[in-house]
């Protein structure tokens, strides 16, 4: 079975277990949607139905599977003989779906949500020994790489605290300083 649907201000020709991307819609990663725009159902060896403009009752099920954005378009808008130019970046919303089920009486199907959560990796702090105070060596190694690092920093900005300041002398002009030009009158 296929149908046809509208979202996004496109139309797209969609059957069970299709993915796509489409334009922003609402709900988080694993939720079920429904998409209630049908235009067209339609099977394998029976005439489709066609809606006037929609299909009565008829529903598409779909999972979200994931929250993104497109590819960066750039925007370059120029005025001839002005020297006026802009440079503006683009990146779309998007949506990616994946068809669970689709109904033409418009009951909502059995669901599970079958979306990978993303579960963030344990850092690796160092190649370290099995023992009980492994993680504790880690972590200070990491602290004291960090100190050194730091070390550097703190000596040049005490050298430059500790230079001699010029001294300034009152009203005349510096001994490097140009004259001003004459004027020819």
């Amino acid at each position: 079975m296929f149908a046809v649907i509208k979202t996004g201000g496109k139309q797209y020709k969609v059957s069970k277990d299709d993915v796509l991307t489409v334009e922003t819609l609402a709900g988080a990663p694993g939720d079920l949607i429904q998409v209630g725009d049908v235009l067209m159902l339609g099977e394998d060896g029976q005439e489709p139905t066609v809606g006037a403009p929609m299909v009565d009752k008829a529903a598409v099920f779909a999972e979200v599977l994931d929250q993104t954005r497109g590819k960066k378009i750039l925007v370059f808008k120029k005025e001839r003989r002005q020297n006026h130019r802009r440079k503006i970046g683009h990146r779309q919303n998007l949506t990616v779906l994946r068809i669970e089920a689709i109904s033409p009486t418009g009951e909502k199907p059995a669901f599970e949500a079958k979306a990978k959560v993303k579960v963030a990796k344990p850092k690796v702090e160092a190649d370290v020994e099995d023992d009980g105070d492994a993680p504790v060596k880690a972590k200070a190694k990491t602290k004291a790489k960090a100190k050194a690092a730091a070390k550097p920093k703190a000596a040049a900005k005490a050298k430059s605290e500790s230079k001699p300041k010029a001294a300034k002398s009152g009203g005349t002009a510096k001994a490097g300083a140009k004259k001003p030009a004459k004027s020819k009158e």
